[in-house]
């Protein structure tokens, strides 16, 4: 199915930064931005942190799609300066990380809103045409999970949970981390695990998560140096 466009009439808000390392993740960005009508020119591309700021100190943006999980940084210190310079802006980040952390630490730095990666292009759309709307999207599995933290007396029956460790990765977790170790990228690890890139990429950025890095390397390293990796 292919996403509405915004209407004729609209005059969308531009330039848009977008801020993601993964080359196939930028490509997707851009062709749904493509069915809202937004050309080529009125997008800035950015895959770190350094990057980004080096768009925004040359011109002002519109609205901005932000990842979290970048090679130089959390895109949550982006998104607080982003706040910081335009409190009106419209910020939507686009993540794999599906933790109530995650989600709370980005809303607090002033994220509009909030959509996972694995989503397909339509609710991907539907979320940033809520933000140009002035809407404030929240992925709906991410906001049940905010509302058992948030209210937990209204799941009486619900175990607490412990805090996630590094030496509770799970199976699909463990496998993926010795791939990577291998030295296989996110699309050949999906081929052969028949897996789709964006389920990949969400398992390594849980990965990531629990052993508190942000790069492939770092990841290995701290796996190893744990005795999670032989």
């Amino acid at each position: 199915m292919t996403p509405p466009a915004l209407p004729a009439e609209s005059t969308l808000p531009a330039p848009v930064l977008v801020v993601e390392d993964e080359p196939l993740i930028r490509q997707r960005l851009q062709g749904v931005l493509a069915q809202l009508g937004y050309t080529p020119d009125t997008l800035v591309m950015a895959g770190t942190l350094a990057e980004a700021r080096a768009c925004l100190a040359s011109d002002p943006v519109a609205l901005a799609l932000v990842d979290l999980g970048l090679p130089d940084g959390s895109g949550i210190d982006l998104i607080t300066e982003l706040r910081a310079a335009d409190p009106t802006l419209g910020i939507l980040v686009i993540s794999a990380w599906s933790t109530e952390d995650a989600i709370l630490a980005a809303l607090r730095a002033g994220a509009t809103g909030y959509v996972l990666k694995e989503r397909d292009d339509l609710e991907v759309t539907l979320s940033i045409r809520s933000v140009l709307r002035g809407g404030a999207p929240i992925d709906p599995f991410m906001a049940r999970r905010i509302m058992a933290e948030l209210y937990p007396a209204l799941q009486p029956d619900a175990a607490p949970r412990a805090p996630e460790r590094a030496d509770t990765l799970s199976p699909r977790e463990h496998q993926i981390l010795r791939m990577v170790a291998d030295g296989l990228g996110n699309r050949e690890i999906a081929e052969q695990l028949s897996l789709s890139r964006h389920t990949v990429e969400c398992h390594i950025k849980h990965v990531y998560r629990k052993l508190a890095v942000s790069s492939r390397v770092r990841a290995v390293s701290a796996a190893r140096t744990r005795g999670l990796l032989a």
